[in-house]
This record gives structure tokens, sequence and C-alpha cells, in this order.
């Protein structure tokens, strides 16, 4: 197996780079990012029926070593069905959907146990997050999810999440870790998505069978032909294989996510990759995540409800790129649901912004005028100190 040089394969979106001259290792300094680290069953399992915890000890050793330098990290791990078997003894049980959910269940437990031990070592925390895909399409839902998961990664914790298999059905589920990854990495706001695999990367074909087939080092289009490359699952013991890795990366990028594919043995790859050097198979953003989510706001859903807001407040936004505290709310007009994307006026009756609003309109009348350490009193709970956050806000 090879590493090609700058080559067009069969396709305008396939550009690879020869790591001896094009992409040298050159670790790159990085501002703190939200990394997402997706571990599929064959990493956690080395191939194997049973967990390897001595290479689980590893990944979490680097993921200690982005926490130590202010990235925030956040696990997707598959292994539940593996780690329930393994803890049972391996019985032979019908193959069914009740049988998955009976190990998942099993195993759920031990795997999240395994990750408080093993982060314990480096005296991190973690929080379990199961979803489903019921839990990302349902619009509340979803961003009960998101404030969770920020919530976590706001007090150092480190969120390992998991599709809740135990309860899933077909109707329900995601149906593999790696898109369940980039949803994830969407709701987080991430930086960069980790898919660590049993192999280096994407090939310009099966390398299990052809010795001329070439790492592709960048992509910069996903079409059928590149689609038609990637190969199925190689160990059987996990229900993601390249095609549903290249799906992933499709939908994280489109988010402004940037996306590597690369092997989850190769000794500290989530540290490298994390520092930009070249490993695997590298998907570039199509767009910054913060300018894809504002484009969404400029272009979007036609707003659901107006926000009238005092002259501190319209000088904060407009001027200072400040979020949008209810201390600044004059008035609220019309009615929308908490998520939902409204427009924002001066007293004078300018359009200044668009934003998505935390709190419903009927919350926000209640809370107008009030400062933010009053939400809770007023509401009896709160969704954070702000009610538009400037992540969420476009100034007009």
């Amino acid at each position: 197996m090879a590493e090609t040089n700058i080559l067009n394969v069969q396709s305008k979106g396939l550009v690879t780079v020869d790591a001896k001259n094009g992409s040298q290792n050159q670790e790159v300094k990085h501002s703190s990012q939200t990394i997402v680290v997706k571990l599929g069953t064959s990493v956690l399992t080395g191939g194997t029926l049973k967990l390897d915890r001595a290479h689980m000890v590893e990944l979490v050793r680097q993921c200690a070593q982005l926490r130590r330098q202010g990235h925030k990290v956040i696990i997707v791990t598959s292994g539940a069905i593996a780690a329930g078997r393994e803890h049972l003894g391996y019985p032979e049980l019908p193959k069914n959907m009740a049988s998955k959910q009976l190990l998942a269940a099993v195993g759920q437990s031990r795997l999240i146990q395994e990750w408080e031990s093993l982060f314990g070592i480096y005296g991190l925390h973690v929080g379990q997050m199961l979803l489903t895909r019921a839990d990302l399409d349902d619009r509340e839902r979803y961003l009960n999810a998101r404030d969770m998961i920020v919530a976590l990664l706001d007090n150092g914790i480190i969120p390992v999440v998991n599709e809740n298999d135990a309860v899933a059905t077909t109707e329900i589920k995601v149906g593999d870790n790696d898109n369940l990854s980039a949803l994830v990495g969407i709701l987080a706001g991430a930086d960069k998505l980790l898919l660590l695999t049993d192999q280096p990367g994407l090939f310009t074909a099966d390398p299990r069978n052809n010795p001329d087939a070439e790492l592709i080092r960048e992509v910069h289009t996903i079409d059928e032909t590149l689609r038609k490359i990637a190969g199925g699952s190689v160990g059987g013991l996990g229900t993601g294989g390249m095609a549903t890795k290249l799906q992933a990366a499709d939908v994280a990028r489109r988010a402004g996510i940037e996306v590597i594919i690369a092997a989850g043995s190769r000794p500290d790859v989530v540290a490298d990759l994390a520092q930009g050097t070249s490993v695997g198979t590298r998907f570039l953003p199509l767009e910054s995540p913060l300018e894809s989510r504002k484009r969404w706001i400029l272009a979007g859903p036609p707003p659901a409800g107006d926000i009238v807001i005092d002259q501190g407040a319209a000088v904060a936004v407009q001027q200072r790129g400040s979020s949008l505290l209810s201390k600044g709310i004059a008035e609220v007009k019309g009615e929308f649901e908490r998520g939902e994307v409204a427009r924002i006026f001066n007293t004078q009756g300018e359009l200044l912004a668009r934003g998505i609003s935390r709190y419903s309109s009927n919350d926000l009348a209640k809370i107008a005028g009030k400062h933010s350490q009053d939400i809770y009193q007023v509401l009896g709970y709160e969704y954070g100190p702000v009610a538009v956050h400037r992540d969420d806000l476009v100034v007009i």
C-alpha cells in the first residue's frame, strides 16, 4: 500500500499528497478546539472479541493531554454489545433485535464504567449521553441535548456518547456511530471529528486485495466515484464500514467540521490529529461552523416573532458583538418557541439583527428587563444567562 503524490484519482474531488514531499508532519499550534473522537468497536477490541483495555487507556492518555492543552474533548464510543457479550461469557443468543438490546443493556453499564475508571486515572470526570435519532429530530429534545453537552464541556466533564441501543428500534436508530458522531459534532459546534478505525484511511481501492491501493490524503469533494471506492466493514464486529464514515464526513463537513479518518492503533494518533499532523484521510470543511450557522440564521427559516431592545442593548449587540441579555429586552411580539429565529428591533422600529432565541416568547416576556441572575427566580428554570447568544445572532 502506497501513499500517492499529488494526483486526481478518477474524480476531481480526490486530491492526494505525498507524505514525503507535500505533506510533511508539521505540528501546528491551534487555539482551543472542540474535538469529537469516534472510537469504533474494532479499535476498542483490537479485532478480538473483548475490550482491549491497554489500548483504551492509551487513547485516554492522549485525550487527557488534549484537555491539558485547553481543548474540549467528546468521546463517541462503540463497543457496548461487545462489552456485554464479554461480561456474559459469550452466550449463544438468537440473532434478533432483542438479543442485541440485551447485550447492549448489559454492556452499556460495563463500558461507561471502563471509561470512568480510565479517565479517573488522569483526574477527569465523564458524563454519559445515550441518544437516538428521535432525540435529534425533535427540536425540544435536540436543544436539551445541546444544552447538556455544552454544560458538560463548560464544566470540564468529558461527554461519552453512544446510541441508546437498549431501547432504540429501527425507526428511531441513527444506525451507526459514524453518523452519530457527525450529529454530535454538529450538536456541540465541534471543530474536528476524528473517525478512528482499523484502517489508515480511505484508499483508492480495497487495500486488503489490491497491493496497488493508495492512501487518499485529502478530499475536497465527495461524489459518486468516491462513494464507490468506499468499502464495507472489515472485522464484522461493528455496524459501520468505510461507506458510513463517508456519509458522516459529508454531513459534518457541510456544518464546517474538519473530518479525519485514521487508524486508531497508530501511536499518538489523537494528539497528532489535534495538532494538524498529516495522518489518514482529511476531509476539508466547507466553511467554519459559526459561518455556516449564521448563514442559516440569515437565509434559513422565516422569523417566528420579534424582540424589541433598548438603546443600551442595541449598542452592545451592534457595536460590541455582545449577546442579548434579558435586561435589555423592552418588548416581545408574536409567539415563538425556544430555538426559533426572531428578528431584533430597536425602540425606533429599525431592524438590527436576527437570532435564535434561547427562550420562548412567553418566557422572554416574563424576564424582559430582568437581570440574568433573576431568570431562575422568575421562571423556576433557566436555559442559560442570555436570551440570544452572540454565536446565534447575525447583525443586519
